[in-house]
């Protein structure tokens, strides 16, 4: 438990993976997905490395993409169901360290310009990840409709990323080695979207 902690405070996929096993990364998945303390939790490096170690041989691959896809889907839903009754107290939240009133306000532009889609697409964008289900929660999106986009991305985003780094995991011998700059380039890659977003805003002005 204790190297589990650790590793979670250096934010290292690897170490977190090697340290927590199955019911580690689910734990991380759910905080991230569900509560606001895991707002800046490595999700998609996280998976991608959970994933490249399964591909040689530390996790089984089937029981990992399950493990995943269900805490993601249940911490979406804590999240949805926080919003609906609590989270209207975001709106006047002041700022903090942890929470920052824009990253409310960049939720809500990704909403309005995805509609109930961005319960499934806000999978693939940090942050947003941890604030959609909340907010749809709070603007009290029809549950079924939020169910079905959040079952099928826990499914694409959780499965998937996992399967990405076990095919990789499998297909290049010694790659786990090289978890580190990939996770870097992972995370580069998924606050692009955020990037642009506030690129685009300032254009705006």
């Amino acid at each position: 438990m204790e190297n589990f902690l650790l590793a979670c405070a250096h934010l290292d996929p690897l170490a977190i993976v090697r340290a927590g096993g199955y019911a580690g990364v689910a734990l991380l998945v759910f905080a991230e997905s569900g509560l606001l303390i895991g707002i800046f939790l490595p999700g998609d490096s996280l998976l991608f490395a959970a994933g490249l170690l399964a591909g040689s041989g530390l996790l089984r691959y089937l029981p990992l993409a399950t493990v995943v896809a269900l805490a993601a889907i249940l911490g979406d839903t804590v999240g949805y169901w926080f919003g609906r009754r609590v989270g209207s107290a975001l709106f006047k939240r002041p700022d903090s360290r942890l929470f920052k009133r824009e990253y409310l306000e960049r939720t809500e532009r990704f909403y309005t310009t995805y509609g109930p889609r961005a319960v499934l697409l806000a999978r693939f964008v940090p942050i947003v990840r941890t604030l959609a289900p909340v907010l749809a929660g709070v603007a009290r999106m029809r549950y079924a409709t939020f169910l079905s986009y959040n079952m099928l991305g826990g499914i694409i985003w959780g499965a998937g990323v996992v399967s990405l780094g076990y095919f990789l995991g499998t297909a290049v011998p010694g790659i786990q080695h090289y978890v580190l700059p990939i996770s870097l380039g992972i995370i580069v890659v998924s606050f692009l979207p955020i990037a642009l977003n506030i690129v685009r805003g300032r254009r705006a002005l």
